[in-house]
């Protein structure tokens, strides 16, 4: 029995039994690294493919967010160029991957929900 999407999404848990991690952790090379099996009921997630989906969604909205952020520090307090320089693209980053993560389990869940087969279930 799978659990809701949008359950599999925002714990980005496992979508067979909801308990395991679905990512790696929170290092450099495995927040957006899916695990290849689910570390609490064994489901083999190599066969998963969320391709640019996630970053594709996160792209747009996040740009606006940053530039109307950015337009609106430098109009309210006129900042130095270089706080602009050590402060958008850090919290671009930190951003990107806080709203890729999600996307990308919903992704993951809504290809283990609607395309068994091709995972090889």
């Amino acid at each position: 029995m799978s659990i809701p999407i949008t359950t599999a999404a925002l714990r980005c848990c496992c979508p067979e039994c909801g308990k395991g991690a679905l990512f790696r952790g929170w290092t450099l090379g495995g927040a957006l690294s899916v695990r290849d099996r689910c570390e609490v009921c064994g489901l083999d997630l190599r066969a998963h493919d969320s391709g640019d989906g996630p970053a594709s969604l996160v792209i747009f909205p996040l740009g606006a967010i940053l530039v109307g952020l950015a337009l609106w520090v430098e109009f309210r307090f006129s900042p130095p160029i270089w706080v602009h320089a050590l402060l958008w693209p850090v919290l671009g980053v930190v951003l990107a991957v806080a709203m890729m993560r999600p996307l990308k389990a919903a992704l993951v869940a809504l290809q283990y929900r609607h395309r068994r087969s091709e995972m090889g279930l």
